[in-house]
Order: C-alpha cells, then structure tokens, then sequence
C-alpha cells in the first residue's frame, strides 16, 4: 500500500471514531476552546485594536475592503474572532470559502502529516514535474465528487484562474473541432504572433448580466455585477444577455416567472445567431447556478435545461461556474445536480469550499496538445490534499444532507421574519437551496444598517447586489447557531423597525 493509500485509510478511521461528536463543537488538546455564543466587546465593530492594525496594513497594501482583523489562533468551528476579541458567529465564511469551520482537528492534523509538510515545502511545478502519488491523490479527493459524466480535471490557482482557464479551453475545443481536428496550418501558427485571425480568432464566451466569474482579464470581460470590478480595464467586446428577473413568492408569479425564463431563453439563442452572423462565434456560455456577488439571483431548474438544450443544439460549449455554490451549500453537493440535465455541462469550475480550485470537464475538452493550458503551478497538490480531507470530512458527517435540513429550518424562520418586517426582509429566495439563501431590504441603505447591525451584535453576514443580505454559513452550521442568529437578528429588527 502507498503512502497516500495508508494516510487515506489512517483519515477514514479516525473520522469513524469522531463520527457521533458534532463538528461545531469539537475540540482537542491542542485546539481552543470550543465556543457556544457570540461575544462583542467592543462598542462597535471594527474595534480600536482592528482598526489600528488595519490601518497599519493599508500603509503597504490596500485594506480598504477589510471588515475586521482577524485573531486565526482563537477562531473555532463556525466562530471568528477579531483582534479585539469579539468573536462573532460568522454567517459570511470568509466569502463562503470555508466549508468545515476554523481550525478544524482533521485539517490540523493533516497539516502535521509528513505528506503535507513535504508538499508544501517542496511546491511542484505541476504540469512539468508532478509527485508520482498525483493520481491517487486526486482519485481518493477531488475526482471522488466529480460532477456526473465529467471524468477529467485540471486543477487551477484559485477561481478566476479557473474560470480563465475553462475559457482557454472551450475557444480551443471549438477551433478544434471547426478545423475537423486537424493539426494547425501555418498561417494560424504565424497570424497568431501578432494577435491576428486566424490564428486569433474572434471567438466570444457569453455571459449574463448581473453574473460574477472573476477579476482576470477574460474572467472579468463576463463578469457584469458591480462598475467598481470593471472601470479602467480593457474588456473582450463579449455578449450578455439578461437574467431572469424572478417575482417573489414563487408559488404566487408561476405564470410570469415562466414567461420571463421563456424570454431570457429565447435571448440567448436570438444572440448566440447574431453573434455568429457577425463573425464573432459563440464559444462558450458561462452561467452560476445562483448569481452570487450579482444579488443572490435565482433561475428554475427548467432555465438551465433550456441552456443546455440551446448550447448543444447550437454547438456552443456549457461551462457551470460553481465556484461559490459548490461543495454542499444548496443542500447537494453541486448545485446543478437538481436541474436534471439530460446531457452534463462540458465544463464545472470550483473553488472556494473546496480550498482548491480548477475544473473537470469531458474529454472533448482535453487540449489537442501539451503546454496549451499550462502556467508554472498549476494548482497546488497541498491545496488537493486539504480538499480530499474536506470532502471526507463532509461525507462521514452527513453534512451535506445537514445543510438540506438546517436549510430548510433557516428558510422558515427568515420567512416568518419576512412577515414581521416587511420593510426590512423582501423578495426572500433559496427556498430548498441549502442554506444558500438570501433577501432584499427595501433600500441599499437599510440593508447596509442590518449587516452593520448584525456585526455589532457578533454576527456576520454579506451584502451583494444593489439591496441584498446573503447567507453563507459553513457546512457545521447546526441548529444551535440557528437559534442565537435568530434571536440576534430579530433583536437587530427590531431596532431598525
């Protein structure tokens, strides 16, 4: 047995032995204490302290955006303390990209391990010179959650580089096959030096408004959420269509939600036709199962199959950007799981939760030779061995299944808040989406006062869109912390009422 094997074989048991000990609340010797409540200090947040040492930063590097500085040491489970010591009960997970809590005992314990230590000290050069125990580590971590029908994977540096990547590919599997997989002639070879076609196509990658894929050049050319991401940066000239605007209750707008999906999609394939005729083909279509950094903006299940019955009818490749819904927030463990495509996707990106990033994809996707979808790193195998421990982690705990019904708990007491506040709690949505939810206030301006609130009184959660408060609590979540965030947020309600 290898090295890997026995260290995966080690992991699995000692999981079976935490198996009963609920991982919020978990400790060891080594470990601080476990927290029980949110705890303010300060007389508001960010405290003196926070801020001093924000403002010592920002002297070198911009931390402008920062909330608060954070005290990593004494973080713990779903809790995040500042260098004040206020220890907020945190709802936002560092912009959902922690799964299984701070300071988790089996990611401690991997970062003790030996393999670990040695990948870390000893980072490859991925594409060139891979450890031999590449493969099993990938089988035995990320390819164990491989989205249905996607049997390949290149991992990547972090989300827009997945992103960016996943578009490289799709412009040259669509090459690829427009040349009937040919071997390039030498005009494209010699075009392409000075940015010319046809070695340089004019392949576009279509995008949604109000849709977040990164802040890379390509990656934010499809990108539409907020000017702040865009302004003074040369875009592709790339199309983007509208999202469907959704009208809340659901159960009470099917009839014009359905027309407004029946329009968006008709839009997408009237601009997949007009970009073609103008010469500029259509490569790619890049979606989020939920628009994110956009306003948390949902679509039905049958908005997603009519994508994929327009981009495979009109051979345009489909690329699910998972990056921030992925690993179990929507209550499965990818969220295009419940559209129920009769046909994948040709490409899912991930990272965040996954503390790893990259995308799996179909063979056709696979580059027509080496060095095409290439740079330095090319991911991380420290970073795959941190998700192989996290995707254990979540399957010997349940926590997927967890996150459905806690979810679903979450939902409804938001709901029955909805109806209290009226002015405060509106178009409320992610309704069996996990506790991937989120709602509007009815002013940007109210909203801003009930995430400030919210942090005052030791919870945090994220603002998106022009009005909205979303919810990003980690996979630990239990109904323990649902219970003291709904006492703390009607008690914040109640003050903005």
């Amino acid at each position: 047995m290898t090295f890997l094997a026995r260290a995966a074989t080690r992991t699995g048991r000692l999981a079976k032995q935490r198996l009963n000990q609920p991982s919020s609340s978990s400790s060891s010797s080594s470990s601080p204490k476990r927290f029980y409540s949110p705890e303010v200090k300060t007389s508001s947040v960010p405290g003196p302290i926070s801020k001093k040492v924000l403002s010592e930063i920002d002297r070198l590097t911009d931390a402008r955006p920062s909330i608060v500085a954070v005290d990593y040491a004494r973080c713990r489970g779903n809790y995040l303390v500042d260098a004040d010591g206020n220890r907020h009960l945190d709802m936002f997970g560092q912009i959902a990209s922690i799964a299984i809590g701070y300071r988790n005992e089996r990611l401690e314990e991997l970062a003790g391990s030996e393999e670990f230590r040695i990948a870390v000290m000893n980072r490859p050069a991925l594409g060139v010179f891979p450890p031999k125990g590449l493969k099993e580590l990938l089988e035995t971590g990320l390819m164990s959650v491989r989205p249905k029908g996607l049997d390949h994977i290149l991992t990547a540096n972090c989300g827009s580089t997945a992103n960016e990547s996943a578009y490289k590919a799709a412009c040259m599997a669509y090459r690829h096959r427009e040349r009937g997989h040919s071997e390039f002639d030498q005009d494209e070879i010699t075009s392409c030096m000075e940015n010319a076609k046809p070695g340089s196509p004019q392949l576009t990658i279509m995008s949604f408004k109000s849709g977040f894929h990164g802040r890379l050049f390509a990656s934010l050319s499809t990108t539409r959420s907020k000017p702040i991401h865009k302004l003074d940066i040369p875009a592709f000239d790339w199309p983007a269509v509208d999202w469907p605007r959704l009208k809340y209750p659901l159960e009470q707008n099917v009839s014009e939600n359905q027309a407004e999906v029946e329009r968006c999609l008709a839009l997408v394939e009237e601009t997949i036709h007009e970009s073609k005729a103008k010469g500029r083909p259509v490569a790619a279509l890049v979606v989020e199962p939920i628009q994110s950094e956009g306003g948390d903006n949902h679509a039905p299940p049958a908005f997603f199959r009519g994508l994929r019955d327009v981009t495979k009818r009109l051979g345009v490749y489909m690329i699910v950007d998972e990056v921030q819904t992925g690993v179990g927030a929507t209550g499965s463990f990818w969220a295009h799981e419940k559209w129920g495509l009769t046909t994948p996707p040709d490409i899912v990106t991930f990272s965040k939760k996954m503390q790893a990033a990259g995308y799996y994809h179909t063979a056709e996707m696979r580059p027509s030779a080496g060095y095409r979808n290439f740079n330095t790193w090319m991911g991380d195998p420290a970073r795959s061995m941190q998700a192989r421990t996290i995707i254990q982690y979540i399957q010997e705990n349940g926590l997927v299944e967890k996150t459905a019904e806690v979810g679903g708990k979450l939902y409804g007491v938001l709901e029955q808040l909805g109806h209290r506040f009226p002015g405060l709690i509106q178009s409320l949505r992610g309704k069996g989406e996990g506790t991937f939810i989120a709602f509007d206030a009815e002013t940007a301006e109210k909203r801003d006062s009930i995430v400030s609130g919210l942090r005052n009184v030791g919870v945090l959660v994220g603002a998106s869109g022009e009005r909205a408060v979303r919810l990003r609590p980690m996979l630990i979540f239990g109904e323990k912390e649902l219970d003291i965030f709904s006492d703390k947020f009607q008690a914040v309600l109640k003050d903005l009422a």
